[in-house]
């Protein structure tokens, strides 16, 4: 339930890193964190740093942190403890996913990825491809940046067994149509595969509301540590046989793929994470996101090129932009000197770059609930003037 603040600066009054003379539009690439997962985290080492299985209180106080942690992911995916497994981040999760899943499958089987997604939901695949003989098929995308479903159809087959796609795309900022997605898949008897990292900040992820099979996310995209988070049905961990230690059997299900020692003071910043974005609310969220995003569209100077969605429905208030004389990489150098924080490149989203035909990919203006108008209007003006 939001209780929260409901203006801008007292939001911002939380983060003490907002207060230096910095735009932060770099959410993207990691969000800002408020104090209290920094407390949090450093309130775990000074108090109760130890691992699982002693028989003492800090040992205790650990163990009651991971199931606390278990909790909190679950009721942020709308999931069950036994449901979610941290990880160092989500690319390494995904890898030792889609590797215990493979085991079922045979050479000659087909994996669905889309043009919108971030290498983290391709790379794993294109491995497995590799080593097992697996066919990668890719769905493509409209002139505005929105994954084209018809074609996506086309490719399914008796032969697909995973359908991977992102909630939302971390280069252009394009939201899926999730559920149908799901529906789609589940009709041709595959897997839903949701990269979930980039969508994470900007609105509720229900895995049991669109029917996903696995979802991975990162939650220092969404004001919290640098660890990586997933979700699998747990009747499809309950089959499978994870790479794991042999103690491991005597874990819930999803746990058995959390090999060796989990951050314990990550989980502690993942908690007050969770529960500062409770205490927000989505709705204060998505409407301050809403509201700079179509400020920011509204202002784009002349001379500048968006590559997705031209409002702000269908999207997040993620942009991806090209200048007709300055390069990406010369841009963002230039609005960094400014005092403006912003990425180039493809961001690990090779197959949309390659589909745009921009070989230097983009500048990619990420905006966030913390953010302000001001610094929006700041940023236009240097955009106008660079």
């Amino acid at each position: 339930m939001a209780v929260a603040a409901l203006t801008v600066d007292e939001v911002r009054a939380r983060f003490s890193a907002l207060s230096q003379p910095l735009a932060f539009f770099d959410g993207p690439g990691g969000t800002q964190v408020p104090d209290s997962v920094i407390d949090a985290i450093a309130g775990y080492l000074r108090e109760s740093n130890a691992n699982l299985g002693g028989p003492y209180s800090t040992s205790w106080a650990t163990e009651a942190l991971v199931t606390n942690a278990h909790v909190a992911a679950a009721e942020f995916l709308n999931a069950t403890p036994e449901e979610v497994a941290f990880g160092p981040n989500m690319t390494t999760l995904n890898f030792a996913l889609t590797r215990t899943f493979a085991r079922e499958w045979q050479a000659g089987d087909e994996i669905v990825c889309t043009k919108l997604d971030h290498d983290g939901n391709v790379a794993p695949w294109l491995e497995l491809a590799h080593d097992h003989g697996f066919e990668i098929k890719f769905a493509e995308i409209d002139a505005e940046c929105r994954l084209d479903l018809d074609h996506l159809r086309s490719l399914l087959s008796d032969r697909t067994r995973v359908v991977a796609f992102p909630w939302a795309s971390n280069a252009v900022g394009t939201i899926t149509p999730v559920a149908e997605i799901v529906a789609m898949a589940h009709e041709a008897g595959a897997l839903a595969w949701i990269d979930g990292v980039h969508y994470g900040p900007h609105g509720p992820m229900d895995v049991q509301a669109v029917g996903a099979d696995v979802l991975v996310c990162s939650p220092y995209k969404y004001y919290g540590p640098h660890m990586g988070l997933a979700f699998a049905r747990g009747e499809l961990l309950e089959r499978l046989r994870p790479y794991k230690v042999r103690p491991a059997d005597d874990f819930p299900v999803a746990r058995r793929l959390e090999t060796g020692t989990l951050q314990h003071e990550l989980l502690a910043g993942f908690v007050a994470c969770i529960d500062y974005m409770q205490e927000l609310g989505w709705e204060w969220i998505e409407r301050q996101e809403h509201e700079l995003g179509q400020r920011f569209l509204d202002g784009l100077p002349e001379g500048w090129t968006l590559h997705g969605v031209p409002t702000m429905e269908g999207r997040v208030s993620t942009f991806a932009i090209t200048h007709d004389e300055i390069s990406p990489e010369v841009a963002a150098t230039r609005l960094g000197e400014r005092g403006f924080a912003v990425w180039h490149g493809n961001y690990y989203a090779i197959e949309i770059m390659a589909r745009l035909g921009l070989p230097d990919g983009a500048v990619r203006v990420g905006i966030v609930h913390y953010n302000s108008r001001d610094e929006v209007d700041g940023l236009l003006d240097a955009l106008a003037t660079l």
